[in-house]
């Protein structure tokens, strides 16, 4: 069965309109997830309505505690208006950072006021359409491991900053030296130290192990979200700095019994089982490859490593960076992927000739692939921006909004970059979604198998493009700059066909299957 509809969608001249932050329609509201592992296509992440689901977003530190080294503050907040200017984009998914060192301040004591926090969030989030993936971040250990004033330290070292993630009565560092090569922050002795402490489960406070507190942190943190379907899933660590193969070992022996722990929480929660997402370590943003060997797992985990290739030397993203993260997934049992950080500098985006933003997302359709952009609103206080302060250079911060880091005041949008964030995408796409494509042009095509019991597909279509002094301006594509514009869609093996209009400008193409292959083509014309 073929359909064609032609939609028409009127819009004023060019313009900046505040649209209020409404909720999301129905159809694009969270619903619980679970992974479909397959070694031979890749796994898919799917729904309760048997969709399989694309989940695209970004990457948000507001609740994170970062190590502070300047006058600025270390994270923006999220601002009330921001959830409904990333589903202006399209976004479905915000992979939302969150500290060891804030959920559990003293031993045994785990701070309710800061999980009630990570709880709003996820519901101001679930309101615009968008999943949460708690994100149980860290890098080089923790915020407390900074030098001191007065830290000797050797030829081409420097003094170490401070991060983010474990507190400082879980950091065994031994007295060892805070210094580091530069650019490889890992490599302090003390921050190897605590992960040495951490891997042999070294005793801590009150004679308990230092990754069984951790562990024990894990339980609590699933258990308060049990039940909510807006959880997408718990990223157990992120990039763990596990180097070498012993510490592979006992990197993939930690996997197995934090899934376990996940698990337990779930049940204690009376919740549901979420997605558990894994990373390989650290090492893999750098080089593009080295998963941890297997571990004791259900079928519920999706493999997340960080897809920088070419990100930090402003070079190409190639389509092998990929390839290796679905074949390291067969591993798992052909788990399914998500890359759970991704990009490179903004300026790029403003580059004609550049197109690192554009083709990485060519990819993540080409593998279907979930992927989550690193970032929202990077603060100039953020540690990532303190050596270059301390160096007399002025930092540029990553994500969506240009910051001045004389003042670190919010100064505009980055519109290049955002413009190639915003695109058509498949959501949710009924049964397995087989090929998916937006083109320059802003046509979507996309393809798949169904049946009919399967709940309907959702395509997002932009018609608009996201400000920020509102939610979207009235923008019309290149190729249709007039007062009307006509949307076609063509489609076959798909019934009931028609749009729901989504934040801004925007549509969401509804349809439900009629069973078999199904084909979707949406694209403007005059």
């Amino acid at each position: 069965m073929r359909t064609f509809l032609t939609a028409l969608v009127c819009a004023a001249a060019l313009g900046v309109i505040a649209a209020p932050a409404v909720a999301a329609p129905a159809a694009v509201r969270p619903l619980p997830l679970h992974a479909d592992p397959d070694k031979r296509s890749g796994g898919r992440i799917v729904d309760s309505r048997g969709r399989e689901v694309l989940l695209r977003g970004v990457n948000v530190n507001a609740l994170a505690d970062y190590w502070k080294g300047t006058r600025f503050p270390t994270v923006f907040p999220l601002a009330r208006r921001d959830p409904a200017r990333m589903a202006a984009i399209g976004w479905n998914a915000v992979r939302l950072l969150v500290s060891w060192s804030r959920v559990e301040p003293e031993p045994g004591r785990y701070d309710g006021a800061y999980l009630g926090e990570v709880a709003a969030t996820v519901r101001m989030l679930a309101r615009q359409g968008i999943y949460t993936i708690v994100d149980l971040h860290q890098d080089a250990w923790g915020p407390s491991l900074a030098a001191p004033a007065g830290e000797s330290c050797r030829p081409q070292e420097l003094p170490a900053l401070g991060w983010d993630g474990a507190p400082a009565w879980a950091t065994l560092d031994g007295g060892r030296p805070r210094c580091y090569p530069q650019g490889t922050r890992e490599l302090s002795p003390a921050v190897r130290a605590a992960w040495t402490a951490f891997f042999t489960n070294a005793e801590g406070p009150g004679g308990v192990g230092i990754q069984t507190r951790y562990l024990r942190m894990l339980r609590r943190v699933a258990r308060r979200f049990a039940r909510s379907a807006a959880v997408a899933g718990f990223d157990l660590m992120n990039e763990p700095n596990a180097i070498g193969a012993t510490e592979q070992q006992a990197l993939s022996d930690f996997y197995g019994r934090a899934l376990a722990q996940v698990r337990a929480g779930e049940r204690a929660g009376k919740g549901r089982r979420h997605l558990v997402l894994f990373e390989p370590s650290v090492l893999w943003s750098a080089v593009g490859s080295g998963p941890p060997p297997d571990f004791k797992r259900d079928r519920d985990v999706v493999y997340a490593p960080h897809i920088y290739s070419g990100g930090f030397t402003n070079g190409p993203i190639a389509r092998s960076a990929f390839a290796v993260a679905r074949e390291e997934a067969r591993g798992f049992g052909g788990a399914p992927v998500l890359t759970g950080e991704w990009g490179t500098d903004p300026g790029r985006a403003g580059d004609p000739e550049d197109r690192y933003f554009l083709r990485h997302q060519a990819f993540q359709d080409s593998f279907r692939f979930g992927a989550t952009l690193w970032t929202w609103r990077e603060s100039c206080g953020d540690p990532h921006k303190v050596g270059e302060l301390r160096a007399g250079r002025v930092p540029r911060v990553w994500g969506a909004f240009q910051v001045n880091c004389a003042n670190n005041r919010v100064t505009r949008v980055r519109r290049a970059l955002v413009s190639q964030l915003t695109r058509g995408y498949v959501r949710a796409a009924p049964g397995r979604l087989t090929r998916t494509r937006y083109s320059l042009r802003g046509t979507l095509t996309a393809e798949g198998r169904a049946r009919r019991r399967h709940g309907r597909l959702v395509a997002f279509l932009p018609l608009g493009r996201p400000t920020f002094s509102g939610v979207s301006d009235q923008y019309l594509p290149a190729n249709c700059l007039s007062v009307r514009m006509c949307l076609s869609i063509r489609t076959s093996g798909l019934r009931d066909v028609h749009l729901v209009r989504g934040p801004g400008q925007s549509r969401y193409v509804v349809a439900a299957p009629a069973g078999g292959r199904w084909t979707l083509k949406v694209g403007t014309r005059r």
